[in-house]
């Protein structure tokens, strides 16, 4: 086999193994046994274990020593990590954004934005997540910073998705985060088109912080034991 064709190989399955985690496909704490990937997958063992390992370093699975590899287990620390860190890195992105982004990069993220705002109802919330995730990640896009892109790019891959499946029921999203969430992001638009790096960071910073609040009450309501 051509080297090129052994690295697409190895590509496509990183990238459906992807999809599946973070689509819920395969969760949390699942072993990924090679034999059985290599028969639903059909493909060779080969590039199923350079996928994994290529996936590890991504930090979706992990290997444990003896036992064999698994999809990682996010803990409420992890969450409260993550959002420290989207808090920090998206503030700078989205400052350097707000100087160097084009009315293209707008017109994009207005659409996004009345797009998340025409869908309502929990059947709706799995696009309104993917939307989501594209109009913050277009921001990062339009900082030009290489290495935030990169970094921010790679918490995306885990997040909402993959680390919100371990802590709230399947199909389920604090309910107020819907109308908050457009609120926000108005904030956000209108502070890169009026490109103020300032007001931009800001913007971004209190809507996740925001979101981190919210979701954590709702984790705490949702295991919280009710009573009669």
């Amino acid at each position: 086999m051509r080297p090129e064709s052994h690295k697409q190989l190895r590509r496509i399955v990183a990238d459906r193994l992807r999809t599946m985690i973070a689509q819920g496909e395969l969760r949390a704490g699942e072993w990924l046994r090679q034999e059985r990937l290599a028969r639903d997958l059909g493909m060779s063992f080969t590039p199923i274990r350079e996928a994994l390992k290529q996936l590890e370093a991504e930090g979706l699975v992990e290997h444990v020593p003896y036992r064999g590899v698994r999809v990682v287990s996010f803990s409420l620390d992890d969450l409260l990590d993550i959002y420290s860190m989207r808090i920090i890195l998206e503030g700078l992105a989205a400052a350097s954004a707000a100087e160097r982004i084009t009315p293209e990069q707008i017109a994009e993220l207005r659409a996004l934005d009345q797009r998340m705002k025409a869908l309502t109802g929990p059947e709706n919330l799995a696009e309104v997540r993917t939307l989501n995730q594209r109009f913050h990640l277009l921001i990062v896009e339009a900082s030009g910073r290489k290495y935030l892109i990169r970094t921010l790019n790679a918490i995306w891959t885990w997040f909402p998705t993959m680390l919100w499946s371990q802590f709230l029921p399947e199909k389920s999203d604090p309910p107020e985060r819907e109308s908050e969430d457009n609120v926000e992001h108005s904030l956000i638009l209108s502070a890169l088109e009026a490109h103020d790096p300032d007001a931009a960071r800001d913007a971004v910073q209190r809507h996740i912080e925001r979101a981190r609040r919210t979701l954590l009450a709702f984790i705490g309501q949702q295991q919280t034991p009710k009573t009669v």
